[in-house]
């Protein structure tokens, strides 16, 4: 064989090599390493398709309730074993009928696009209040849920519908974003 074809070959396959890294990385970036769902970044740009494109399309936001407790009195890997059945729960939920991500913290976001699904929201409920088992102990677990319909929004847009999920997830918790009860 030619050395210079083996010598113009290894510039391309080294540039291929760096561009499957890069892409791994991306991939990567946009899926939380602790629970394997999406990222913030990797779940707007989805969900932003799926409001264009599903007039029935169901925006949830979740938020664990007193979740610092659980760190504080069992640690963090008792907290990560909480948000990772979580992520679980809320994923098994949605199923093929949405996607799911954790925006952070004890915070998730879903995007559900079936309306026959979304008549689901209290199964939804008892299957996020369940208790979690880790290393012996049972932590209790709950979880606000604040949802918005994108037919109930004037301009169907995904920050809209996530502000008026945010707004609906504290009504549920008993108070507004003013922390008056």
């Amino acid at each position: 064989m030619d050395t210079h074809v083996i010598a113009a070959g290894l510039p391309a396959l080294g540039w291929a090599l760096h561009g499957g890294m890069l892409l791994r990385r991306l991939s990567t970036a946009r899926r939380d390493p602790l629970t394997g769902l999406h990222t913030r970044a990797g779940w707007t740009a989805r969900a932003d398709h799926l409001m264009t494109k599903h007039v029935n399309a169901l925006v949830l936001l979740v938020d664990l309730d007193d979740f610092k407790a659980i760190n504080d009195i069992h640690g963090h890997a008792a907290g990560d074993a909480v948000l990772t059945a979580t992520a679980n729960r809320l994923a098994d939920w949605c199923g093929r009928h949405g996607i799911v991500a954790r925006l952070g913290g004890d915070e998730f976001a879903a995007i559900v696009t079936d309306p026959a699904h979304t008549a689901g929201l209290p199964a939804l409920h008892s299957a996020l209040d369940e208790p979690v088992t880790h290393q012996g102990h049972t932590l209790p677990v709950s979880a606000s849920i604040g949802h918005c319909h994108r037919a109930h929004l004037p301009v169907p847009i995904l920050t809209d519908a996530l502000s008026a999920a945010d707004a609906s997830m504290y009504l549920t918790k008993g108070y507004d974003r003013r922390n008056t009860r």
